[in-house]
């Protein structure tokens, strides 16, 4: 039992809920991180957001055994190798859907309905959407939009620059690009094989986009802190650009020269460059949004 519990956690993929740092977003960024009301409220959506991650986590892994059995790095998963059985993947599946739903709609309603349409979305990615080139990435970025907007209706913000909802959109996107990029990369002529969507992208295609969307990222990002109506008169967060040039290029450098980041929440956990200026970077929004 023990063990299957383990294993199950392990298919959840805890990992990755440092993607759903993304519901803070709003808290942060409307000066509101030392209420303890809206911060408490943002950690249970966000929460809940990890348990529905989670969810999608697994009905993926039902759906893509076989295919996983292929990959280099997926053959290893619970499910893939075996170790843990179809059965009780369904009952944690099951037992997860009743305890997220209901309470996101407990918590507010706007976020139950956000919460689910993101649920869908992602079911319907790991169907379906995921085979077509470009809508797969488009629709992974649609992920953290939605997560920013559920951290948004969360703590009723009226005023939220719509910069920062583009921003985060064009971020993900050049993390979802460096991701397919790398996933060529690693499995060379087989990629295809592993990924179906993975024949429809070229490198050299790949890397036009990781480009063009880099530009914009860094564009968008500078036009939020110009424009931003609770930032400072002074445009002190002009201060934080910086950091965000360097994090775009440290990426591009690690998906292009070192060839990786086939699971970018594996660089923020392992690469100390991209955790020292994400540091450096929040430490100076905080700064500049509370204190200054």
């Amino acid at each position: 039992m023990i063990e299957q519990l383990r294993l199950i956690i392990k298919s959840m993929r805890p990992k990755q809920w440092i993607k759903n740092i993304f519901v803070f977003a709003a808290l942060v960024f409307d000066r509101q991180l030392f209420s303890m009301r809206a911060f408490l409220s943002t950690a249970l959506a966000t929460l809940l957001f990890c348990l529905v991650s989670s969810l999608g986590y697994l009905i993926n892994d039902l759906a893509d055994i076989e295919a996983d059995r292929k990959h280099p790095k997926k053959k290893h998963r619970p499910l893939a190798t075996g170790k843990l059985s179809k059965q009780t993947a369904i009952i944690a599946a099951v037992l997860l859907a009743v305890i997220v739903f209901p309470s996101s709609f407990l918590l507010d309603i706007e976020f139950g309905l956000i919460l689910s349409a993101y649920f869908f979305l992602m079911i319907a990615y790991s169907l379906w959407l995921k085979r077509i080139p470009l809508l797969d990435v488009m629709i992974i970025a649609a992920g953290f939009v939605l997560r920013v907007a559920a951290g948004v209706v969360i703590i009723n913000i009226d005023m939220f620059s719509p910069w920062l909802f583009v921003a985060t959109t064009f971020l993900a996107l050049f993390i979802a690009l460096g991701k397919r990029r790398a996933e060529m990369a690693l499995l060379q002529e087989d990629a295809g094989d592993h990924r179906q969507v993975l024949n429809g992208y070229t490198k050299d295609f790949l890397d036009q986009l990781l480009t063009i969307v880099m530009s914009t990222t860094l564009m968008t990002y500078c036009l939020y802190t110009f424009s931003s109506p609770i930032s400072p008169e002074n445009h002190g967060m002009m201060l934080t650009i910086p950091f965000v040039i360097y994090g775009l290029f440290r990426y591009l450098y690690l998906v292009r020269v070192k060839q990786i980041g086939g699971a970018p929440e594996e660089i923020l956990l392992t690469d100390r460059h991209m955790q020292i200026t994400i540091g450096l970077w929040s430490l100076t929004v905080i700064m500049i949004l509370y204190f200054l």
